[in-house]
């Protein structure tokens, strides 16, 4: 049987298409995202170092992955970085991170789910009506019919951006960037 959190051989690598150079500096916008803690958060008023990672969908357990899905670069691995985070989430906290959450545009009782399935220490926020990726102007692609966010890393300072990670590849080995970066540029709690 297949794991889950197996990336195949071969994906396509997504390249920098500058869609993201914006963003430093930047301030978060005053919005509340549903969270699967079961209530809003608004990133804008999280203190101190927030990791927001960002990532297009995780699949259901009970169906394939679409063929189209693994040619698209930088769509397949959504599972696998967000099992990442959770492995390194002490790690992750240690180096500075106050507070780390996943954001995708699923529903967030599909996203409960995957929580508990998963076994993820932080909640996963839910951008289902693109407010949060449209004041950013995150970079996004359509899967049947669908509007999803590419797949992206940002440490909050503040309130205020301090670095992004984009394109991210592979995606099993986003939370070893962050870590790495968080090791060298916070403070150790």
């Amino acid at each position: 049987m297949h794991s889950p959190l197996d990336l195949p051989a071969g994906l396509p690598v997504p390249r920098d298409d500058g869609a993201c150079n914006h963003l430093y500096g930047t301030r978060i916008p005053e919005l509340l995202l549903p969270s699967t803690d079961g209530y809003p958060i608004n990133l804008a008023q999280t203190r101190g170092c927030t990791v927001l990672f960002c990532y297009p969908r995780t699949g259901h357990p009970d169906q394939p992955i679409p063929e189209a899905w693994n040619a698209l670069p930088g769509a397949r691995g959504c599972t696998p970085q967000c099992c990442a985070f959770r492995d390194h989430f002490r790690e992750l906290t240690a180096a500075g991170a106050s507070h780390i959450f996943g954001l995708s545009t699923q529903e967030p009782d599909y996203q409960s789910e995957a929580v508990k399935r998963l076994e993820l220490p932080y909640p996963l926020l839910s951008d289902l009506d693109l407010k949060f990726a449209h004041a950013l102007a995150l970079p996004t692609f359509q899967f049947n019919a669908k509007t999803l966010i590419k797949r992206l890393t940002l440490i909050i300072d503040n309130g205020s951006i301090a670095k992004v990670f984009y394109p991210v590849f592979p995606p099993d080995k986003s939370a070893d960037e962050t870590l790495e970066w968080l090791m060298q540029n916070r403070p150790v709690i």
